[in-house]
């Protein structure tokens, strides 16, 4: 997951960054359309309801080190999911690489 912000606005509901997420077995690149202030609990309902609804849950997720992702909601959301949250390192691009190829 990487999250694009400072974009011009646009659309109907001015929309300024952009979620990545990118599936590391098809590839498959996500564009998700948000605010650069939206919450830990906006992003993760807009990846609730826009990937998870239509995928499944995710075994692991890759993220770079956004506040949105290491917030105590956030973290509490994966215990309960049962998932794991790993986050990258800067310009390492075995981790989160894959992302910022795509944008």
């Amino acid at each position: 997951m990487y999250l694009v912000t400072s974009l011009p606005s646009g659309g109907d509901k001015s929309y300024n960054a952009c979620l990545v997420i990118v599936s590391r077995y098809s590839k498959t690149p996500i564009f998700l359309p948000c605010h650069k202030d939206d919450t830990a609990m906006d992003t993760a309902l807009l990846i609730w309801n826009r990937v998870i609804y239509h995928t499944g849950l995710f075994e692991n997720i890759i993220s770079d080190r956004d506040p949105k992702f290491t917030s105590a909601l956030w973290t509490n959301l994966h215990t309960l999911l049962g998932t794991k949250l790993s986050f990258s390192t800067a310009y390492h691009s075995h981790t989160d690489g894959l992302e910022e190829r795509m944008i």
